[in-house]
């Protein structure tokens, strides 16, 4: 499967968030393999690690105006326009409803929902000149099945499910695509400020789904790369879930 479409995004220019790591990581380094240039952004300064000819790194703040808006502004200056958008960042509590504080419910839906929506826009005004574009944002099978102590996540991922079908209603008529690739469990860090064991929780759980085992990055990142290429012309306001079966039960 790596090997089908090898340049399946030559010469595109991509933004992706939450690139120090996990699914952000693997999607900006799949990306470059296949030809596209990318901005990749995180709050962590590791990112600066993945920069190269093909990478840019920027770090930033997701949840705030100003870093959606240098991220589309490095990507212009450095590759010339913006082409594909990846909303990766994201973060997660596992806290029941009723010990959930406001903080909590605020910090989350800042980062995963309100960062979303700051960078598509931005994306989209940058977009529009040129008449096409893919937006790809990461959801989760949370966008359609629930489970007790992730109320705000739960919640972001709805929103997102939703902010992205608008998305695609405004944008197809400007030839832009907007869809939601959903995952099940991912072996990434996720967990790893929440708990000690947090890769281990993910491997158990992503053992409980029809398919037996948790996903890699590399994986879910090949889901993005097709929904973001041209090979998905058609596809637009789909969320696409990648769970390994788990909601087919």
């Amino acid at each position: 499967m790596n090997n089908a479409h090898p340049l399946e995004l030559d010469g595109k220019v991509a933004i992706v968030t939450g690139a120090a790591g996990g699914l952000g990581q693997a999607v900006a380094m799949l990306f470059a393999e296949r030809g596209a240039f990318v901005v990749a952004e995180d709050i962590k300064p590791g990112v600066a690690e993945l920069e190269s000819g093909r990478i840019a790194t920027l770090v930033g703040n997701v949840a705030e105006e100003e870093t959606a808006r240098r991220a589309v502004a490095l990507a212009q200056k450095r590759f010339g326009r913006v082409d594909i958008l990846v909303n990766n960042a994201a973060i997660i509590i596992n806290k029941q409803v009723v010990d959930m504080s406001l903080d909590d419910w605020e910090s989350i839906m800042a980062v995963n929902a309100r960062g979303m929506f700051l960078h598509s826009r931005e994306a989209m005004r940058a977009m529009l000149p040129n008449r096409r574009g893919s937006i790809v944002n990461i959801g989760s099978y949370a966008c359609q099945v629930a489970f007790p102590s992730i109320a705000a996540y739960a919640a972001s991922k709805g929103a997102i499910a939703q902010l992205t079908k608008v998305l695609a209603l405004e944008g197809a008529p400007q030839g832009i695509r907007a869809n939601v690739v959903a995952p099940g469990d991912i072996e990434t860090g996720i967990l790893d400020e929440l708990m000690p064991n947090g890769r281990e929780f993910l491997r158990e759980h992503g053992a409980g789904s029809p398919i037996g085992r948790v996903a890699q990055a590399r994986e879910i990142a090949e889901v993005v790369a097709f929904v973001a290429s041209d090979r998905a012309s058609y596809m637009t306001g789909s969320v696409i879930l990648a769970d390994g079966g788990y909601t087919a039960v």
